[in-house]
This record gives structure tokens, C-alpha cells and sequence, in this order.
């Protein structure tokens, strides 16, 4: 039966406290959970200790989940917090600026020039950081709409686009210089 519940319902049942519909949300949602806590940490050990922590602390929160938003929405705004919490205390900045460099190294040896760019902007958007960045993640990395971003970043849609334009901006002066 819960298989079939919509992410929403599953939710409220597993804030009541239903271990079964806790379980099918995690096997529906952990590999975006994980992916994205990747793309935001760089690092496989960090993102995997990333999305464990965020699996602990998901029955908590989901009694914070009032079914305003789509449950993939809010669980996206969850990752976002956590890598930014993380980020924030600096754990992770610089294994993540040492694994893009890493990334670069094996670019310019035998990877693709795709490599090697993804293994630049990777670089770039640490080094432009912040909320430059996130949008970035979750617009560029994760093929999300301005609208869709800006419901899980909590912003406008033209809070997105505007960043995005600035994104554009600082990733040209990066390329020029």
C-alpha cells in the first residue's frame, strides 16, 4: 500500500511515526539526497557522511513538513541547508577545493576536455561560493528551473535569474583573467 502513496503521504505517515513509509521514502529519495549532497560537497566521503547525517536527522524533521510544497522540494531545501551548514563551518571547504584541484590534475592528463571543464567550474563556483554557487548546483547541476530553485532556496524566481546573470559575469571575468 505505501508503495503506491504519493511522496507527501508517505511523509505525514512517516512524521507519525510509520517505519515502513519512512523506508519507501528513503529508497525513492536516497540516491537524489546523496547525488546532490555530492555535487555540493565534491568528495565521496564527505558526501556520503553528508547524506547519512541528513537520513539520521530526516525523521525529526519531518515533522516539520507541512505538505506546502512537494515533498522533492522541501527534502531538496533539507540537503541544501545541511551542505550549507557544512560548508559553513569549513569542514568541507577544503577537501572540496583540494578534490576539484585533484579533479583538474586528472583532467589535464587523460580525461575529456568535459572533464576538464566540469573539473574548472567545479573550481570556480567554490571559489565564487555562496549563494552564487547554489543556485548554480541546483540550476545548472541539477537541470532545475529558475522557479523550481527559487521555491527550495526560499528566494524569487528573479532572485535566480538574477544570480545566475551574476554567475555568467564572474565565471566570464574568470575565463578572461
Amino acid at each position: 500500500m505505501h508503495m503506491r502513496a504519493d511522496d507527501n503521504a508517505l511523509a505525514r505517515r512517516a512524521a507519525d511515526g510509520d517505519g515502513e513509509a519512512f523506508q519507501h521514502l528513503l529508497e525513492r529519495h536516497y540516491d537524489t539526497v546523496y547525488r546532490l549532497a555530492y555535487r555540493f560537497t565534491g568528495v565521496r566521503p564527505d558526501a556520503e557522511d553528508l547524506a547519512q547525517d541528513i537520513c539520521i536527522a530526516l525523521p525529526a524533521k519531518l515533522r516539520s513538513f507541512k505538505g506546502e510544497a512537494r515533498f522533492t522540494t522541501w527534502l531538496y531545501r533539507v540537503v541544501v541547508n545541511a551542505a550549507r551548514d557544512r560548508h559553513r563551518s569549513g569542514v568541507n571547504a577544503a577537501r572540496a577545493h583540494r578534490a576539484y584541484g585533484e579533479m583538474a590534475e586528472l583532467a589535464r592528463g587523460e580525461a575529456t576536455q568535459a572533464a576538464r571543464e566540469l573539473a574548472w567550474l567545479y573550481d570556480a563556483l567554490e571559489r565564487i561560493g555562496g549563494d552564487l554557487r547554489e543556485t548554480a548546483i541546483l540550476v545548472l547541476a541539477e537541470d532545475l528551473s529558475h522557479a523550481q530553485a527559487a521555491e527550495i532556496l526560499m528566494v524569487k524566481e528573479s532572485t535566480v535569474s538574477w544570480r545566475m546573470h551574476e554567475l555568467r559575469k564572474k565565471l566570464k571575468a574568470l575565463v578572461d583573467a
